[in-house]
């Protein structure tokens, strides 16, 4: 079945070292495409200014916001494909590789639609200061141009690292990072063009991505080839994706929606708030990193295991997973919040620009540990199938919750720090929301059972 050394069984072997092995290629990844986000930050604030830091540091929430409930489909697809490849289930994989395509080359064009016309009402509603509106404007509108590259990498990606290749997303994340950089200093250091140039550098980085994972898709010898002749709606394999990705999408628009509103908060504090308060997000991204890597390689390590009923397999790997993400999280949490001043300072001189950002880092980053435990449980849930209940528990901690808390506790005490303690009050509830599940409820509950893939 496996001639192509990439893809990766990860029921066989060390549980440590396939899931170590797994994760370190999709954390470099990650660490690229960091690394180029934070480029447009880096050189707008410093070749441009605070104004042009502030419009494209504002952009994060709302992109997600659109994107997010897209790259949740994508998600549930990688469980699905992941379940049948674990099985050595050829024809189903296929199947579910050209649906998934068919699904993301029209979410595409829908989201370059949508993302267009709406942009400048959503900046409204968000409060957005007058001052930075037009740009913000400008760097969305040319950034959601570009939604069919972001749409389809994430395909791309999704098809790649559920059959266990995170090497070769890492391959090309480098290249179109550097893409990135190289683009953002020309456009706008040599030849002042100012945010615009920052969002177009952007989607050409994301297409070239784009490009290179589908050539490696085309030419694979392998049951996840992608034929342009089979690209095609099935309406069962597409009913098992929904079913496995709605909610993962409804997820991550609804977390979106929560941060528009936390945003929308912080927008009140003016310019420098904003400017700030972006500059760290930027850094927060990094330290975002080991929890997203270790949560997406348990979300294809359990679906591949359960896949092939290797249940106790999947068991201690979801235990080894919580364990290396909590220490590894927590640790870059202390380093960012010894050293968020001079990490600031970077994006921008402004004194205070810096001080939001450190109030911000110095509220927040000793809590990651359980923004890395929520994470994993439901990366794990999800793998399992059960992707309704980090849905609904991320609905009521993180959207439901944290805006109620936001609504009421600033008009109680009227400064920007209320607002950052959202978070870590929310992420301190789904955690212990999740912990109560896993212990009590059997999450691998029916796969024994049963003698067809669940999905």
């Amino acid at each position: 079945m496996q001639n192509d050394k990439s893809a990766t069984l990860l029921t066989e072997g060390s549980i440590w070292k396939k899931i170590i092995a797994f994760a370190i290629p999709i954390f470099l990844g990650n660490l690229f495409q960091q690394l180029y986000n934070t480029a447009d930050s880096l050189i707008v604030g410093n070749f441009v200014g605070s104004d042009a830091l502030a419009a494209v540091s504002s952009s994060g929430n709302l992109i997600f916001l659109m994107v997010g409930f897209f790259s949740g489909i994508a998600m549930g697809a990688g469980v699905v494909i992941a379940r049948y490849y674990g099985a050595r289930s050829k024809q189903e994989v296929s199947l579910a590789v050209h649906t998934l395509t068919a699904f993301g080359l029209v979410a595409g064009v829908i989201l370059t639609i949508v993302g267009v016309m709406i942009t400048p009402q959503i900046l409204r509603w968000m409060g957005t200061p007058k001052t930075v509106f037009p740009n913000s404007v400008l760097y969305f509108r040319i950034y959601f141009a570009g939604s069919l590259g972001f749409v389809m990498y994430n395909v791309f990606v999704g098809i790649l690292q559920s059959i266990g290749d995170s090497r070769h997303p890492l391959m090309y994340l480098i290249f179109s990072s550097v893409t990135n950089v190289v683009l953002d200093l020309l456009f706008i250091a040599v030849l002042g063009m100012g945010v615009g140039a920052a969002a177009f550098a952007t989607i050409i980085s994301q297409f070239a991505s784009a490009v290179l994972c589908l050539i490696r898709l085309v030419r694979s010898k392998e049951e996840y080839r992608i034929e342009i002749r089979k690209i095609c709606f099935d309406k069962r394999m597409m009913k098992q994706i929904i079913s496995n990705g709605f909610p993962a999408g409804v997820q991550n628009s609804i977390i979106a929606l929560a941060n528009v509103v936390v945003q929308s908060n912080i927008n009140v504090f003016g310019m420098t708030a904003v400017a700030g308060c972006g500059a760290y997000s930027k850094i927060e991204g990094f330290g975002f990193l080991p929890i997203t890597c270790f949560a997406l390689s348990l979300t294809t390590f359990i679906s591949q295991n359960l896949g092939a009923k290797e249940y106790e397999r999947a068991k201690k790997g979801a235990r080894f997973g919580i364990f290396c993400s909590i220490i590894t999280a927590e640790l870059v949490g202390i380093f960012i919040y010894l050293f968020i001043p001079a990490l600031i300072r970077a994006f921008d001189n402004n004194p205070q620009v810096i001080l939001y950002g450190t109030t911000q880092a110095r509220t927040v980053t000793l809590f990651y540990f359980l923004l890395a435990f929520s994470h994993c449980l439901a990366g794990i849930f999800r793998g399992a199938g059960k992707s309704i209940v980090p849905m609904v528990v991320m609905l009521v901690c993180w959207c439901v919750i944290r805006i109620t808390y936001i609504t009421a506790a600033v008009k109680i005490v009227p400064v920007i720090r209320t607002v950052f303690w959202a978070y870590p009050l929310t992420w301190s509830l789904s955690s212990i929301i999740f912990l109560i599940y896993f212990l009590k409820a059997d999450w691998i509950h029916g796969f024994e059972n049963q003698d067809k893939i669940p999905v």
